[in-house]
């Protein structure tokens, strides 16, 4: 979307939304039990080696700011929902790199074809309404040969977790900003045409009531260097 376009956008149609229960009550307790077992150092894995310009999606409160490496050249974080994006603003301010914090969806980013050299996603795809929408705009605003990183929470491979994470997550995802547990984002992320060069599975426990949400993976993609189109949405 052009700056003059989203300029004549109204609100709602640029990107902006307000879960005020959400991300005043329920995100800060789930992110200070993440952060309490551990979380940081998968965020940081996550991020480490990046470097030129860096498009982050659906980048909350700015968690990840403090853990980009010096060679990133600037991130433009972008975050829909207004108090998150508020606090996205002020820890921007401390990260050691130029980070632009905008309001913006997933599946309609501010950002021109080709503009980034690297995408990052965390703990963002599963509460995307459109997953495949969301991942064709990631490969269309990264260049040919940019990469994907990806941190994210996934369907449980065991049948009877699976089950239950299917059962639970209508309201699951009512409650926590449309996130969903019964997701496929490793082969959501390969339909849309990227090629994966890492994919680490693993168990990431906080607490019983987690215990649904446990299983993510961590790793990267890439878009192909040669032309090609990723699935239509």
């Amino acid at each position: 979307m052009s700056e003059d376009a989203a300029a004549a956008a109204p609100e709602s149609s640029r990107g902006t939304c307000s879960h005020p229960l959400f991300a005043r009550v329920l995100y800060p307790r789930f992110s200070a039990r993440a952060k309490a077992a551990g979380e940081d150092r998968h965020r940081r894995r996550l991020l480490e080696g990046l470097s030129g310009r860096v498009i982050e999606v659906g980048a909350g409160d700015g968690k990840n700011f403090a853990f980009y490496p010096a060679s990133v050249e600037e991130v433009v974080a972008v975050e829909p929902e207004n108090g998150l994006r508020a606090r996205a603003a002020r820890a921007a301010a401390d990260s050691p790199v130029a980070i632009r914090v905008l309001p913006g969806l997933a599946d309609a980013l501010p950002a021109r074809d080709g503009e980034f050299d690297a995408a990052v996603a965390c703990l963002v795809l599963c509460s995307v309404p459109n997953q495949q929408r969301a991942l064709a705009e990631l490969h269309r605003v990264l260049r040919p040969g940019g990469e994907l990183r990806f941190f994210e929470h996934v369907r449980d491979e065991r049948p009877l977790l699976s089950v239950l994470e299917h059962a639970a997550t209508p309201i699951w995802s009512r409650l926590g900003g449309g996130c969903h547990l019964n997701r496929d984002t490793a082969s959501a992320i390969a339909a849309a045409g990227f090629e994966t060069e890492s994919c680490e599975r693993f168990r990431f426990h906080m607490g019983l009531l987690e215990t649904i949400a446990e299983t993510h993976i961590l790793g990267t993609a890439r878009r192909p260097a040669w032309p090609q189109t990723p699935a239509t949405p």
